[in-house]
């Protein structure tokens, strides 16, 4: 799962958690062979025809470059996040009257484009940039309709946990500004927090809470980040520690003084004891009132206000498709069915006398059998480490046999920092900066070795990693023969459906999945998200209870205890993202056995990768456009 793409019902929420969620040449204009004895004429017409193209798709770009400029201008945190300084002291206005203003600026840029482009004199290419600026606003527009539905504090986005990972992991320190700056930063982030309590008080009075399950994290993340030095006794909390450390090593490099350092120290601390505890003790004492509000069982947002429409618009939101909740839940009983019917031979291969449900519980319960599980200890932890690096560099090594686009960006494999790190929680990919100064980084929760299974190391690496969610993302940075804008585009369909068909093409690559177990955990891998089609529209459509959706994971995958609980309380908080991974990954597949048949011999696996990584992320019908045009080029070419 990438960190950063799942978004809130807010334009301006949308735009943090998609920055916390892609070249060969781009299909162009097909311009009209000309045999020998055509006329002159109709060979100027031709020419004159493909000028105006790539006059009036020159204009559009350029005009894009200045919207992506004003657009990343609303948001600090973005600025930061692509490796800029500008604006590094401040933190993005949350207040819902900041996400109207940005959202009728680009209405009036869709309008403004209407105006003043011709989409018919525009290359096959230009006319997808201008169909994925509108359907981003389209899309933010449908979401705004249901400001008061989302839950602005819970477990997975964790907008609390979002401020302290900026300042220690995203704002960089090169000299003193910088550090001035990170201070700046936390007296902005008690303001951000501030502006979000609020909206979350007035969804509560529209009667929109999240389940008490997420209140209980919220509390105690909190209280966690507000906790040891300097806000009271023990061991410096996370900020304090990771801002003594670079203001340390600012004065070790020369680029402080004595005096300064402890100027910094001293303005660092107040900040943290004034404006960030107070916003964290603020968010504690809210939560701890409204828990009370809260019912003893979690339900799906179909029973809340206007809670079917929302799900309806999530569903839409996040697959970029007109699948409804019945037909996507359908999809997900078929798929479980095929799933189990392959795990049921790695059962066979393996000699497992017992049934597949016997199967599961034997894998899920036997922590201490070390074919299963590392040990619960720090060399576990990095053994868990270091396999996932080795099983990343394996892959690199057989990509340019299925790509002829390749990152440049570098990947690492880390855990999870202490201040936001969740027993049995997903995985997650954050990503680097454009030019590669911070690289992309696989997150791994590892403070509970026993919720990560031996099997799933191979297929997270590969979602996570290579040739999933770093390729893919790192490639879009890189683009250059793109506006701006669609370097930094994302669609969740498009992104989670890559990642998990990364893990089925990692297969077809040699070296992987050796392992029967590792195979079973691709399957597994697979099943679960199929699973998740079936207890995403459950629970939000057709009335299923958490433990109905728990026992469901258990009895049809190998997941461990810790994990379903997580999952299912994931998918509570975050309607209808946890359906875009399948989705995805299906129009991935259907797509490719499209083009497989149309070209037959013709057919080149590299081409086609290029082709749905070299246009960025885009909605699935946009997608299938692409490939469907690259189809057409390679057939003409043919003759």
């Amino acid at each position: 799962m990438t960190q950063k793409k799942y978004p809130l019902t807010r334009p301006i929420i949308r735009n943090i958690t998609a920055i916390l969620m892609a070249s060969t040449a781009l299909v162009g204009c097909d311009q009209a062979t000309t045999s020998s004895v055509e006329a002159p004429a109709a060979v100027a017409a031709t020419a004159v025809t493909a000028d105006v193209m790539a006059a009036e798709t020159a204009r559009l770009n350029a005009w894009f470059e200045t919207q992506f400029e004003t657009e990343v201008g609303f948001s600090p945190i973005q600025q930061t996040f692509l490796g800029r300084k500008t604006n590094n002291d401040k933190i993005d206005d949350f207040s819902r009257a900041a996400g109207e203003k940005q959202l009728a600026w680009k209405g009036a840029t869709v309008a403004e484009m209407k105006a003043t482009f011709d989409y018919a004199k525009l290359t096959d290419d230009a006319k997808i940039s201008w169909d994925i600026w509108e359907y981003q606003y389209e899309s933010s527009r449908k979401a705004n309709e249901f400001q008061t539905n989302g839950y602005i504090f819970e477990q997975m986005q964790a907008v609390q946990s979002f401020f302290p990972q900026l300042l220690i992991a995203i704002h960089r320190v090169e000299n003193a500004a910088d550090l001035e700056a990170y201070v700046s930063r936390i007296k902005a982030s008690g303001r951000a927090l501030d502006q979000l309590i609020v909206q979350s008080k007035e969804n509560a009075a529209a009667g929109v809470r999240p389940p008490r399950f997420s209140f209980e994290f919220v509390i105690s993340e909190s209280k966690k980040i507000i906790s040891g030095a300097p806000f009271g006794d023990g061991a410096d909390s996370a900020v304090w520690a990771d801002f003594q450390g670079k203001v340390a090593a600012q004065k070790e490099a020369g680029g402080l003084d004595d005096g300064a350092a402890e100027a910094l120290l001293a303005s660092g601390k107040a900040a943290l004891l004034n404006e960030w505890k107070t916003a964290y003790e603020a968010l504690i004492a809210w939560q701890e009132e409204d828990i009370a509000n809260t019912s003893d069982i979690a339900a799906g947002v179909s029973t809340l206000p206007n809670g079917e429409a929302f799900y309806n618009e999530r569903l839409a939101n996040q697959t970029t498709t007109g699948l409804t909740a019945d037909e996507i839940h359908n999809i997900g009983l078929a798929e479980v069915a095929r799933l189990r019917a392959e795990m049921e031979g790695i059962r066979e291969l393996v000699g497992f006398e017992g049934d597949l449900v016997a199967f599961f519980k034997e894998l899920r319960e036997k922590k201490d059998d070390p074919r299963y599980y590392f040990p619960n200890t720090d060399e576990g932890r990095q053994a868990y480490i270091d396999g996932a690096t080795a099983a990343i560099d394996t892959i690199r090594g057989k990509l340019p046999e299925y790509f002829g686009l390749l990152p440049k960006g570098k990947l690492e494999v880390k855990r999870v920092e202490a201040f936001r790190e969740q027993d049995g929680a997903a995985q997650h990919y954050s990503r680097g900066t454009p030019d590669g100064s911070r690289p992309g980084v696989y997150y791994a929760h590892l403070s509970d070795m026993t919720a990560m299974p031996k099997r799933e190391l191979e297929v997270i690496a590969y979602h996570e990693g290579l040739p999933g969610h770093h390729m893919q993302i790192a490639i879009q940075q890189e683009l250059e023969a793109v506006p701006t804008f669609r370097t930094q585009a994302g669609f969740t369909a498009y992104s989670e459906g890559w990642g998990l068909y990364s893990e089925k093409l990692a297969k077809e690559m040699s070296g992987t999945y050796a392992d029967p177990y590792s195979e079973f955990g691709r399957l597994g891998s697979e099943i679960w998200r199929a699973i998740r089609l079936v207890l995403d529209t459950g629970l939000h459509s057709k009335g299923w209870t958490e433990e109905q959706a728990v026992k469901y994971f258990q009895e049809n995958s190998a997941i461990t205890d810790l994990q379903a609980r997580s999952e299912v309380q994931r998918y509570m908080v975050l309607p209808g993202q946890a359906t875009s991974y399948k989705i995805g990954m299906i129009k991935f597949l259907e797509l490719r056995a499209k083009a497989e048949t149309a070209l037959g011999d013709a057919f080149d696996i590299r081409g086609f990768h290029d082709t749905v990584l070299g246009g960025g992320a885009m909605p699935l019908s946009i997608l299938e456009r692409r490939v469907d045009q690259w189809v057409a080029g390679v057939q003409k070419a043919r003759g």
